[in-house]
């Protein structure tokens, strides 16, 4: 059996493979063991080295405490994040790729909460839900696109949710709650705005289905749909004038943010009212 911890990296064959190489170049010139460096970052020395052989995907804190404890000036945090991007299924990277850069996103969601306004125990439930492979990563990689909320010049994101969103207990009332706690606590983001359509909307252009609108400093505006393995991207001006026109109608038709924000606050109660804790006692 070959010695994992003995495995040469190709630095260029991958993110993932490059962040393990130059890991191990660095604590190797920091003059550390395995051992040593996790004592001194709280992890073990085997999590270490599975990285540093790309059979581990780093997470962003872990990145962190690497760049403090080899002195590597940000480094890895850098690295990082192109790593978990490469997590995300390939059919989904030139989007994600594209909605890190865009000055503006219109998106309405009938099946569940924008990945960007997710929170992780509602992102898992989602992604086991749909049979993704390695959902540790998964989750990691969808969390790590929100960073854009918290850039130095973030994006204008408009979310327009089915109410339907709202009803659905992805992972149950206490994620549930949770998920919709955090849209609640959007409001005091300046440039998210969360609405809801309501089930008493009758007729309604999206019927097709969820879809996105990318807008761009210098670029061409973008749309973006997806089926269960594929997403479709277009610049065509005709469909993204026609997807635009449509969003106007949706924004139109949902509830105000306030009065939407209400409808949050109230199915978050009357559907996932806080559980009591069970007492332990035998049932009569």
């Amino acid at each position: 059996m070959v010695d994992v911890r003995s495995r040469e990296l190709d630095p260029s064959a991958s993110p993932l493979d490059y962040y393990g190489y130059e890991l191990r170049r660095s604590r190797e010139a920091a003059g550390l063991t395995l051992a040593q460096l996790g004592s001194i970052v709280f992890c073990t020395g085997s999590l270490i080295g599975q990285i540093e052989t790309a059979a581990k995907v780093p997470q962003r804190e872990f990145s962190e405490r690497m760049d403090a404890a080899l002195g590597t000036g940000g480094t890895f945090s850098r690295l990082v994040g192109l790593v978990l991007r490469s997590q995300l299924p390939g059919w989904f990277q030139p989007f994600a790729e594209l909605e890190s850069r865009a000055t503006n996103l219109a998106t309405f969601q009938a099946q569940v909460v924008h990945g960007l306004l997710q929170t992780p125990a509602y992102a898992r439930a989602v992604l086991e839900a749909g049979w993704a492979d390695r959902l540790d990563e998964q989750v990691a990689a969808r969390i790590e696109r929100q960073r854009v909320l918290t850039r130095e010049d973030p994006p204008l994101i408009w979310v327009v949710l089915d109410e339907a969103v709202l009803h659905r207990p992805f992972g149950g009332h206490a994620v549930m709650r949770e998920q919709l706690t955090h849209l609640l606590s959007l409001r005091t983001r300046l440039r998210v705005r969360v609405q809801v359509l309501p089930f008493g909307v009758g007729n309604h252009p999206a019927t097709a289905g969820s879809f996105t609108v990318l807008r761009f400093e210098n670029d061409p505006d973008i749309t973006y749909s997806e089926n269960y393995d594929k997403g479709f991207m277009t610049a065509n001006p005709q469909v993204v004038r026609d997807c635009s026109h449509r969003y106007d109608h949706l924004q139109a038709a949902a509830l105000s943010i306030e009065d939407s924000a209400a409808l949050i606050a109230r199915v978050r109660e009357d559907r996932y009212a806080e559980q009591p804790e069970p007492d332990g006692r035998d049932l009569a």
